[in-house]
């Protein structure tokens, strides 16, 4: 397996990492075998979430006694000191370590970031943890291009993680260079498009054109990552063949796949508008337990307020059926709640 290095952190990873999403929809015995299979192919980097249900516990479980060998990562949405500490120590002794490597604030935007670097802030939190040996190192992860683009230029952190995929390119025009240029490793997130392409060959190319990157995709079966592991051990990229046959693909779903970037919002009157765009992959990703507890009550009592005013998708860059999406959600998220609610 080729090494990366992970920007001025210094940390040494997989070319390819292990994601800790969709493992919550396995039992324990049949995450740990995943994130073995994983760990066999020579995969070192895994990356989970605070958020992600019991993702931490499964990888905790599945690690034992192969810690020394691993970088692991963990991430909390939590944007207050306190609520940031809890996360950390959570996360910690449900990975089963002393010491997590990398630990990114999750999910960020220019609005948060305020609350998260005032006073009684997260921000306060993680460098706590840092000097008492909780954590060795910090990140983010972010949806919008102008929120990484202005933390990258924060010194405290090391690494970027970002959505970048062959439908969701925009970031290879302005933030991985300048990403580069302030030596921030950085993450790919959603290589798959959240579980919307299904084509790891054509997928796990175009990233091998990006060497100095290290994609994290979500794993639920051996067969996944003994498929991609094999790709990006090949270093090929997209032939003219590959890149003409991703191109009907990407006409497809580009017209349907949510980049969270959130110009659409905000509603008018309140739908969250970008839950509703992403509720069919959490679906995919998730629990349906996980997700009914979690969301599918808040979108159907929201999106029944929609008056259909259209300005969402007047407001969207991508041109996506913002209305149909959500009612179809909603509908979803109905056939959840009488299932699992």
């Amino acid at each position: 397996m080729r090494q990366v290095i992970l920007g001025k952190s210094g940390l040494k990873v997989s070319a390819v990492g292990f994601g800790g999403i969709p493992i919550q929809r396995l039992s324990p015995i049949q995450a740990a075998r995943v994130v073995r299979a994983g760990l066999d192919l020579g995969v070192t980097f895994i990356d989970t979430a605070a958020s992600y249900g019991d993702s931490e516990e499964k990888i905790g479980r599945a690690i034992a006694g192969r810690r020394d060998n691993l970088v692991l990562a963990s991430k909390s949405a939590n944007r207050t000191r306190d609520g940031m500490m809890g996360d950390i120590d959570r996360s910690r002794r449900h990975l089963g370590t002393e010491t997590i490597d990398l630990y990114q604030l999750h999910d960020v935007r220019l609005e948060s970031w305020l609350e998260i670097s005032a006073i009684g802030g997260a921000m306060e939190a993680l460098l706590e943890a840092r000097r008492k040996g909780w954590i060795n190192h910090i990140g983010f992860t972010s949806h919008s291009v102008e929120t990484a683009m202005r933390l990258i230029e924060e010194p405290v952190f090391e690494t970027v993680q970002f959505p970048f995929n062959l439908i969701t390119r925009e970031p290879g025009e302005r933030l991985i260079p300048r990403a580069r240029a302030e030596k921030l490793g950085f993450i790919v997130m959603k290589p798959l498009c959240g579980g919307q392409f299904e084509d790891a060959e054509l997928a796990f190319r175009f990233l091998n054109a990006y060497p100095d990157l290290v994609p994290i995709p979500g794993i639920e079966r051996a067969a996944e990552i003994r498929q991609i592991v094999a790709v990006v051990g090949s270093g090929a990229e997209l032939s003219g063949k590959d890149r003409r046959r991703s191109a009907r693909i990407v006409d497809e779903l580009g017209k349907l796949f949510c980049r969270r970037c959130g110009y659409c919002m905000p509603c008018p009157e309140g739908v969250p508008i970008v839950l509703g765009m992403i509720f069919e992959s959490f679906i995919k990703r998730m629990s349906p337990k996980l997700v009914t507890e979690r969301y599918a009550g808040e979108l159907i009592d929201k999106a029944s307020l929609c008056t259909d005013c259209g300005q969402c998708q007047e407001k969207c860059p991508y041109d996506l059926p913002i209305r149909e999406t959500i009612k179809r959600a909603a509908g979803l998220a109905d056939d959840l709640l009488r299932e699992y609610g």
